[in-house]
């Protein structure tokens, strides 16, 4: 009898975690894939020079890009549960000066599309890279050229899913692989037993050590990204259709971001347990923390990476298939000729660049001059639609909302001017 008096409540309390893990789970989605994107090789390097270089000092920077983050991605969701539309669609219909929607309209796709193409590269050598510290390199030779195996490897699996064109099964793949890079790079960076009180300081409390500036602004800036606008936009009302739906949206985006934010943090804590500064990338870090922390700490830094690497080789074309989508009025589904047209080439010419090792570094620089345009102008716009009744009736923003996203816009106008200056040689 005692026996049943000890092991019920235990029963209970078991069963009322599942159901609330099983909740959130049925409920989470399209923040996640937003995560996915974010969270990407460029993300990961930037993080562990800061870590490197800063130690702890810059991790309120993080903080304050989850924030910033939360505000514009909820805008977004909020806008296409409640329109049923991509972001590219309600500012094609809302713009009614003919000369500004061209020009947006250009912008966009120059921005998202070319840019998803050129930076695909990156995603897939990121995801490569992790892959290669843990089963060395595989290449073959035709010629002159050596092809990278692993690259066409990392092309299939996203070709396979996109091709797919099922949002259920691609929203699980991707969820699952948030998940493994989280515990990953996590448990990396507990293997590294750092000062709790220190990360504490360094969260809370904001910090500007000599040459940071720049390094702030980039963790911000590969967390507020254009393109996951479009994205959240598209992909919530593939998930939602009612305006009840907004509360599981809003708690999908807090919870997404603020994980995919500490998985962030994360790489900058275990990059800091290594006092040098000729780690440049995440690779490099993995191969750094091993003689100090064991082979372990490379396998699970290594496989964050892959996972970091694969979500936005995969997140990058769809999001470019949307934006054409809705810039060019296409009625389509994610299984049309033209969507998939659109991220067939993206993803293409992510593999062949990455194969072969080359770097189109003049379409890379066009693509940083659109999106730093971009930025500052989507935020703008973005903030307009969200205050306009036409659009989301009684849904419009609140007083507080419109006054975080001024001060956003104003922040991403400094963000988008630093990536211009940045490709000329001026920063």
């Amino acid at each position: 009898m005692l026996f049943l008096w000890i092991v019920f409540p235990i029963f209970i309390e078991y069963q009322r975690l599942l159901y609330m893990i099983k909740n959130w789970f049925k409920n989470i989605g399209p923040g996640t894939l937003i995560a996915a994107a974010f969270i990407g090789p460029g993300t990961v390097t930037l993080a562990t020079i800061a870590g490197v270089n800063f130690g702890f000092n810059l991790l309120w920077a993080m903080v304050l890009s989850i924030f910033t983050t939360i505000i514009l991605q909820e805008m977004a969701a909020r806008l296409g549960i409640i329109s049923q539309k991509g972001l590219s669609e309600v500012i094609r219909e809302e713009i009614k000066i003919p000369f500004l929607k061209q020009f947006v309209t250009l912008l966009i796709l120059a921005a998202i599309v070319v840019g998803n193409a050129s930076y695909e590269a990156g995603n897939i050598s990121g995801g490569v890279l992790g892959l290669e510290t843990i089963l060395g390199k595989s290449e073959f030779n035709i010629g002159a050229f050596s092809i990278n195996n692993i690259s066409l490897l990392v092309g299939v699996i996203a070709f396979v899913l996109l091709y797919i064109g099922n949002y259920k099964v691609l929203e699980k793949v991707l969820v699952t692989l948030v998940l493994i890079m989280s515990i990953s790079f996590v448990i990396t960076a507990i293997i590294t037993k750092p000062n709790l009180s220190e990360i504490f300081k360094g969260t809370f409390i904001p910090s500007f050590p000599d040459n940071s500036l720049l390094i702030i602004i980039g963790l911000i800036g590969t967390t507020v990204v254009p393109y996951n606008l479009f994205l959240h936009a598209s992909l919530v009302k593939e998930r939602w259709k009612k305006k009840e739906d907004i509360s599981f949206a809003k708690k999908d985006t807090i919870i997404s971001i603020i994980l995919g934010g500490l998985v962030s943090m994360a790489i900058m804590v275990s990059a800091a347990g290594i006092q040098t500064s000729t780690i440049s990338n995440a690779s490099d870090l993995a191969k750094g923390l091993a003689p100090l922390y064991g082979e372990f700490s490379k396998y699970f830094l290594s496989i964050g990476l892959f996972a970091a690497g694969i979500t936005s080789a995969i997140t990058a074309p769809l999001a470019a298939a949307y934006v054409a989508k809705g810039c060019l009025g296409w009625n389509v589904g994610l299984k049309s000729k033209q969507f998939r047209a659109v991220w067939i080439i993206v993803l293409a010419l992510g593999v062949f660049f990455s194969s072969f090792g080359l770097k189109p570094i003049e379409i890379i620089k066009f693509a940083q001059v659109a999106n730093g345009m971009l930025l500052p102008i989507i935020a703008g716009i973005l903030l307009w639609i969200m205050n306009k009744k036409s659009v989301l009736g009684t849904y419009v923003n609140s007083k507080k909302q419109n006054v975080f996203g001024l001060i956003i816009v104003i922040g991403t106008v400094f963000l988008g001017l630093k990536g211009i200056l940045k490709v000329f040689n001026m920063l």
